[in-house]
């Protein structure tokens, strides 16, 4: 089955990692999400992110998260979780994946196995691509 929802983002909690000097800057987030759509329900979310330097374009950065998602999918209640990254690079458009993780799914999404990917337009919608099975 393919889906694909919008979400947005509906809290971010940024933290630095710490006195990087000069070089990239790394730091670390919890996001909140609501998703619509196919996917209905709640996105929580820990960010671990690299801008290539503190100052430079955000073009130059990437991150990796894992995400734990509660809410109905195709119709399905249950909870799983999704490792996915994303990297951006100026002058290339941006580049996501991710996969669910394996057993994760619970209730009725218990057994869902799938690969997905992140599309942000340029007036900056969000929306989730999951290419995905149950069982």
């Amino acid at each position: 089955m393919n889906i694909v929802s919008d979400f947005e983002i509906t809290g971010w909690d940024a933290v630095p990692n710490g006195e990087e000097g000069e070089g990239p800057l790394l730091s670390e987030a919890r996001v909140s999400k609501r998703y619509r759509g196919d996917l209905d329900g709640e996105g929580r979310v820990r960010l671990l992110m690299c801008r290539a330097s503190a100052d430079g374009p955000l073009e130059n950065a990437g991150y990796i998260a894992s995400e734990q998602v509660s809410g109905t999918l195709g119709g399905r209640a249950g909870t799983f979780v999704l490792h996915h990254w994303g990297i951006a690079e100026a002058g290339a458009p941006p580049r996501t994946g991710g996969h669910v993780v394996p057993g994760s799914g619970t209730g009725e999404l218990a057994g869902l196995s799938g690969t997905m990917e992140i599309h942000v337009d340029e007036d900056g919608k969000h929306t989730l691509a999951l290419d995905y099975q149950v069982g």
